[in-house]
């Protein structure tokens, strides 16, 4: 029986948390619990109950079906498999339902402890609209845009005024689902109609709005803690700018082209809308930074972890993880401002299962061989295995492969030995291309953009692998 996380001045003694979550984030989640020796109950789908998470877990429920419409969206499941299993509290990892503030009322209403913010500030932060609304309020300045679209009648004098390009967005996206850039008017009304059309089916939610489509964008985040205690506290920036359909591939920190004085600026930025907001736990703000310009803007608010967070945490030496279930329990942040020092550079790539010779076609399947690279400086955050089948059902994510070292130079170099290390029989991963992007002089030179990977290194007449291998 491991020994409860309970401090005299938290507000909630946590002595065993559901995970509400499956593949990597799973796994950390769980080693988060170990680590502050809390026991941990992982809810998994049919497809799910032979995998790393399900193993390392104290004890493993099935919830459902290996669909995750009938087994990971359902709240009334979760909440009823946490109940039945005893626990104190529910970490909802990313995605799912991690942004659902149903879904945190429904914890809450049940007597147990939501890993996050409230909804309150979920539903301020997670509507995009209502987000960048509450941030110009800040003083936090937001890209040039409109209010929700009533329709195309609507839509034309708004994007003229805003002047073309122009980006439809969906109020409730994500992943780059419910987005569309507009050259010019000829293109507004099927764009229109295709962003309002896939953000229905993913979101539930048809409502769109404008924004100024900026053309040599940057996309940095800062990551921010905040307690109960009225402690704001941010831990530095991640680059986030190497994209392929406005999905992250590889995230650094920090980013190689802020200034001190606009890392300054945009911290402040961030957690002066936290405050602004009321918010309480891990989140993210995310800027556009406009490279023709100088200036940068508000994107959104990720309210939960991030993908990404290990680059943070390498540069940190913060588990935010940890961190996150010590605010649920109504503890104070474990550091203040003055406490958080960056040191060195760290680098992520996401490894998938797609083949990018196959313009990034999803390969699930059997793993046959693997094996990971080890060393100082090398962290790989993963739930797969020899023998492990990669599903069909979910996000192809197989695990993320982090690097650390004083410079960044030499973190592009530990990144290229580690990804050599990486050897994955059976199905087919991204790691190639990384090794490719990182051996690229405009990634070497930190003159990414949003657009770089589609429009400067992937080929348009050939397959992605013979643009690796060349």
């Amino acid at each position: 029986m491991r020994r409860p996380f309970s401090v005299p001045m938290a507000k909630h003694d946590i002595r065993r948390v559901f995970v509400a979550n499956r593949g990597e984030i799973a796994v950390r989640v769980i080693r988060a619990c170990r680590a502050l020796g809390i026991e941990a109950v992982l809810g998994v789908s049919e497809a799910d109950v032979s995998t790393l998470g399900a193993q390392m877990a104290d004890k493993a429920v099935v919830i459902g079906p290996p669909s995750a419409s009938e087994s990971y969206l359902q709240a009334d499941k979760i909440v009823a498999a946490a109940l039945a299993t005893d626990c104190d509290a529910i970490h909802p990892g990313y995605g799912f339902l991690s942004e659902r503030a149903s879904f945190v009322r429904a914890c809450q209403q049940a007597g147990l402890v939501f890993i996050g913010p409230s909804p309150e500030a979920m539903e301020a932060m997670g509507d995009k609209l209502t987000a960048v609304t509450l941030a110009q309020k800040a003083g936090v300045p937001r890209v040039p845009g409109s209010g929700a679209l009533q329709g195309l009648a609507h839509a034309k004098p708004l994007a003229a005024g805003i002047g073309y390009p122009v980006l439809i967005k969906a109020t409730a996206g994500g992943g780059g689902r419910g987005m569309r850039v507009v050259r010019d008017e000829t293109e507004l009304a099927a764009a229109m109609a295709s962003a309002t059309s896939e953000s229905l089916a993913a979101f539930g939610d048809a409502t769109v709005y404008l924004e100024k489509f900026i053309e040599k964008a940057r996309h940095i985040e800062i990551q921010i803690m905040a307690d109960a205690h009225g402690h704001v506290v941010h831990l530095g920036e991640r680059e986030c700018s190497t994209q392929r359909r406005h999905q992250k591939l590889i995230e650094e920190a920090p980013s190689p082209c802020l200034t001190p004085a606009m890392r300054r600026a945009m911290a402040d930025c961030a957690v002066k809308l936290v405050r602004h907001a009321g918010y309480c736990g891990a989140g993210t703000v995310e800027f556009v930074l406009d490279e023709r310009g100088g200036g940068f803007y508000f994107l959104e608010m990720n309210t939960r972890i991030q993908v990404e967070h290990p680059v943070t945490e390498m540069v940190t030496g913060i588990d935010l993880v940890a961190e996150q279930i010590r605010v649920a329990c109504g503890l104070p942040l474990s550091f203040t401002q003055a406490q958080v020092c960056l040191q060195g550079h760290a680098i992520e790539c996401r490894i998938n299962a797609e083949d990018p010779d196959q313009n990034f076609r999803p390969c699930p399947g059997l793993i046959t061989s693997w094996a990971v690279p080890t060393g100082e400086g090398i962290r790989f955050d993963s739930h797969a295995f020899a023998g492990y089948t990669v599903p069909p059902d979910y996000d192809s994510l197989i695990g993320k492969l982090i690097v650390h070292a004083p410079t960044r130079a030499l973190a592009i170099e530990h990144m290229q030995h580690a990804l050599r290390g990486l050897k994955v029989q059976g199905i087919a991963t991204t790691a190639p291309m990384h090794a490719a992007v990182l051996d690229h002089p405009a990634f070497k030179s930190g003159l990414v953009t949003t657009r770089w990977v589609e429009d400067s290194f992937l080929p348009r007449d050939r397959p992605c692998a013979q643009r690796v291998c060349a």
